[in-house]
């Protein structure tokens, strides 16, 4: 499966997230989506991107763009991790990898010479008609969260 590229369709998902409910791509129709992957919950990368995106989440609001993050945590897991760090971004939890992979973000990684399967951190801006208009890969944290509002606002 080729991973979605700008001026494609954003793949469809509808999955668990924090609190119980689901969230769905069509949920955001009419509005701009800010959707992050990350790897894993409460560590420090990741801790990092959610806590900068949930600082500037009313600077997207303004902007008319929402924000959802998606890892292959639990929601019960994502529950635990916006109390322990106060955010204020929604948590999509994607176990099956049917989404991670729709977006070519479920990759083969490599430390210290194992091979491994996981999240390449990326973010992806889908315009109000659900197409990709930016993509964003192998995500560096510092800086991001402020790139991807500066490419929001335009």
């Amino acid at each position: 499966m080729t991973a979605p590229s700008e001026g494609m369709d954003a793949p469809q998902f509808s999955l668990p997230r924090d609190g119980g409910e689901t969230v769905a791509l069509k949920d955001f129709a009419g509005r701009k989506l800010v959707l992050f992957f990350y790897p894993k919950d409460d560590t420090s990368g990741c801790t990092a991107e959610a806590i900068a995106f949930s600082g500037l989440q009313d600077k997207f609001n303004a902007a008319g763009a929402a924000i959802l993050g998606m890892s292959p945590d639990s929601a019960k897991k994502h529950d635990k991790f916006i109390a322990k760090h106060e955010l204020t971004v929604p948590l999509a939890s994607d176990e099956e990898k049917t989404t991670l992979e729709a977006y070519g973000v479920w990759v083969e990684k490599s430390m210290y010479g194992r091979k491994y399967m996981g999240v390449e951190r990326s973010t992806f801006l889908i315009d109000e008609n659900g197409k990709i208009e930016k993509a964003w890969r192998k995500v560096k944290v510092p800086g991001h969260a402020e790139a991807v509002l500066e490419a929001v606002t335009g």
